[in-house]
């Protein structure tokens, strides 16, 4: 990614994507005019991953322990969120456009983070259904992307690509997954690029028909 890094505080509104390896793609805004990185540093990665709810808060304070006592490590493994990022959006972004051939870089970068995150896993059986898990403990500081990475593969196996959108709102381009009845959703969030378009639509027809300003 080419832009800006910038503070942001995470809100709920913020995770729209319909999957918590989508929310992290869209750490990134304005990817369609001048993209801005809000991940400005590890205990930032650690606020966004609190308001997923899909770390356990214990594991999270274990995380900003290490991350305080290894700075050096942190910023590495938050590098290593970014490159992951970066990967699994030019991935989806292909896979959208069905047809178009998937980037082989984003491919390799995607297998290499998974084959790292694998190689930190214990196989564990719930009930009847084995499962590949990570923790803190094996995974240090890196953590969040080996479960990040083993989550990239489950949704990408199983992406409905006829409902897995990029907004088009202005200084947006988030990804999306339209879980509408209808599957009709356009917009990120109505309430922000939706309401936004709407405004700009209604302006430009004001200033068509002379009743707005800039009229006759």
């Amino acid at each position: 990614m080419t832009g800006t890094i910038q503070p942001h505080t995470f809100r709920c509104r913020d995770l729209v994507g319909g999957h918590i390896v989508i929310d992290l793609v869209n750490t990134v805004t304005a990817r369609d005019a001048e993209p801005t990185d809000w991940l400005d540093g590890y205990p930032r990665l650690l606020e966004w991953a609190a308001l997923t709810g899909h770390f356990a808060p214990a594991d999270l304070t274990d995380l900003r322990r290490l991350a305080d006592s290894q700075p050096g490590r942190a910023e590495l493994a938050l590098d290593r969120t970014r490159e992951l990022r970066e990967a699994l959006h030019d991935l989806i972004t292909a896979l959208i456009h069905q047809g178009a051939p998937a980037p082989a870089a984003a491919v390799d970068q995607v297998e290499n983070h998974w084959k790292h995150a694998v190689a930190s896993t214990r196989l564990t059986v719930r009930g009847n259904t084995p499962q590949l898990q990570v923790c803190v403990e094996t995974s240090g500081l890196e953590y969040l992307n080996h479960e990040l990475a083993l989550q990239a593969l489950d949704l990408l196996r199983a992406l409905p690509l006829e409902r897995t959108r990029v907004c088009p709102g202005l200084r947006c381009g988030w990804v999306f997954i339209d879980s509408s009845r209808g599957g009709r959703r356009r917009w990120c969030d109505m309430a922000t690029c939706g309401n936004s378009a709407k405004g700009r639509t209604h302006y430009q027809r004001k200033r068509a028909d002379g009743t707005g300003p800039g009229g006759p």
